[in-house]
């Protein structure tokens, strides 16, 4: 019967989000910016057996923006938004979960949905963000979710994330205060694919002088976090194509001021009782500078297209700037 439940709330929001990502086309640096959708409400099933909420009207006066960058992560999200809000709960943090699902066609951008992810939080009194993995569960109620005045504070810390642990990695969580997110500029706006914009968020709290902290005293190793996503299922976007790696190693010129995105949808979702705002954006690249926001094949189409709308002089000049980055090796 559970099992049955979820299929259906599946299939629910799968719909949901479908319908939104086909209401628009791709757009690109050369286009303008449709104007936002009315925001919508939709329900999931309230009036199950896991049905739960919390009054958050006691708890601390911060309150956390918890940002999830999203894309086709449906089944996840379904086992995240309850978790999460119960964890938070427990821990009386008050909180909103803002889910930021991209909806162009591009590659993913981590890094710019978190940059919109925070926009959006603050602009809802949020005062600290968490930027969060969907499918990164806490298991241990000792990781604390409470305002880190002190610096950044690392939860998924090397020596607990199931994957990754270099000295360095600052993936998986991180919470940042309003004030320091801003001293760092966010993220940079270069890395399309998946991994290693953290990496070079690094880079960027090291040198606004933040200390990053993390967890101490956690007893329960390699079952503090639960992993939930199926790589055979959806392999990760992780190739590099022309002068992507080197040119994206260090950004001392995109960040947050520098995100451009238009909105797409709003929503309000509700699945079994915990409330998530799914925000549909549509992020847009400047060929010229990441032509790697496309794959090689997306790329051909692309120029293909251009070809029609630019002068001939436009199109050469678009075509040199984009083999200068390795990413054409012919007229196309």
């Amino acid at each position: 019967m559970a099992r049955s439940r979820k299929r259906s709330l599946v299939c629910q929001f799968t719909l949901v989000v479908a319908f939104l990502a086909l209401l628009g086309t791709v757009y690109l640096i050369l286009s303008p910016d449709p104007q936002s959708s009315l925001p919508k409400v939709v329900k999931g099933s309230e009036d199950t057996q896991d049905t739960w909420s919390c009054d958050q009207s006691e708890f601390d006066s911060h309150q956390l923006a918890l940002v999830v960058p999203f894309r086709d992560r449906f089944e996840e999200l379904l086992e995240f938004v309850p978790y999460m809000n119960r964890f938070l709960c427990r821990q009386k943090i008050r909180h909103k979960i803002i889910v930021i699902n991209q909806v162009d066609s591009f590659r993913f951008n981590r890094a710019s949905l978190i940059n919109i992810g925070f926009l959006i939080g603050e602009n809802q009194s949020c005062d600290y963000i968490a930027m969060h993995d969907v499918d990164l569960l806490p298991m241990n109620d000792e990781l604390s979710y409470s305002y880190p005045a002190d610096g950044p504070f690392h939860i998924a810390a090397p020596d607990l994330h199931p994957n990754y642990h270099y000295s360095k990695f600052v993936g998986g969580i991180l919470l940042l205060t309003n004030t320091h997110f801003r001293l760092t500029n966010g993220l940079t706006n270069k890395f399309w694919g998946w991994g290693r914009e953290d990496d070079e968020f690094y880079l960027r709290m090291i040198e606004s002088n933040l200390q990053i902290h993390r967890p101490t005293g956690i007893s329960t190793g390699n079952k503090t976090f639960k992993h939930l996503h199926d790589n055979f299922r959806r392999p990760r976007d992780n190739l590099r194509y022309g002068e992507q790696k080197a040119r994206t190693r260090r950004d001392h010129v995109t960040g947050l001021n520098t995100t451009v995105y238009t909105i797409e949808s709003e929503n309000n979702i509700i699945i079994n009782g915990s409330t998530v705002l799914v925000v549909g954006v549509r992020l847009q690249c400047n060929i010229r500078e990441t032509p790697w926001c496309f794959t090689p094949k997306q790329l051909e189409s692309t120029l293909r297209d251009l070809k029609n709308r630019l002068s001939p002089q436009e199109y050469e000049d678009l075509l040199v700037d984009i083999e200068a980055l390795k990413m054409i090796k012919h007229t196309v």
